[in-house]
């Protein structure tokens, strides 16, 4: 009998299937208003149920987690931190994710602001009291990790539905204490 309950994630990309042969009519594309009906329906139950803070720190970690496989599965370990910016660039154009743009970089120090426009999961929405793009702030991290191999603390300071047309990420490795 198949066990849901875990301490672990077990999540890895081969979990996602093969869309092409379960898909054959349909195909792999869909409206961002589909994905965005998901996510969203399912935060704001997750907020009702479970609260602000362990709902955030969920979707962090989902999040972090999708960035680490999709940089295994997608990008690639790059050899230097110019080539992994690029090859992110590329590819989250590419799927339609987001525009990637570094606006600020202290590669010595690895601290960059980074925006994304057009993000797939808050571009066109209203201007809202409410932080959206935890799972982002996750997903950036946790492709820095798998490049890296360091913990990194990403935050959005800027974001569309604060009034922004653009999301902004501040990153800075993660201070051991």
């Amino acid at each position: 009998m198949f066990k849901e309950e875990r301490t672990q994630s077990t999540f890895e990309w081969h979990m996602l299937g093969d869309v092409k042969l379960g898909r054959p009519n349909l195909g792999a594309n869909m409206p961002v208003d589909v994905y965005r009906l998901m996510q969203f329906t399912l935060r704001d139950e997750m907020i009702r149920s479970l609260g602000v803070p362990a709902t955030d720190e969920i979707f962090f970690n989902a999040g972090k987690k999708a960035g680490q496989e999709f940089l295994k599965n997608v990008v690639e370990k790059q050899t230097n931190l110019s080539e992994f910016i690029e090859q992110v660039q590329i590819n989250l154009k590419q799927l339609k994710i987001g525009i990637l743009r570094v606006e600020k970089a202290d590669a010595d120090n690895l601290e960059f602001t980074l925006t994304v426009a057009e993000d797939l999961d808050c571009s066109g929405l209203p201007v809202i009291d409410e932080e959206t793009c935890i799972y982002d702030e996750g997903f950036i991290a946790g492709m820095l990790l798998e490049q890296t191999g360091r913990h990194f603390t990403v935050k959005e300071i800027d974001c569309w539905c604060s009034g922004d047309r653009v999301c902004r990420f501040d990153i800075k490795p993660e201070i051991k204490e």
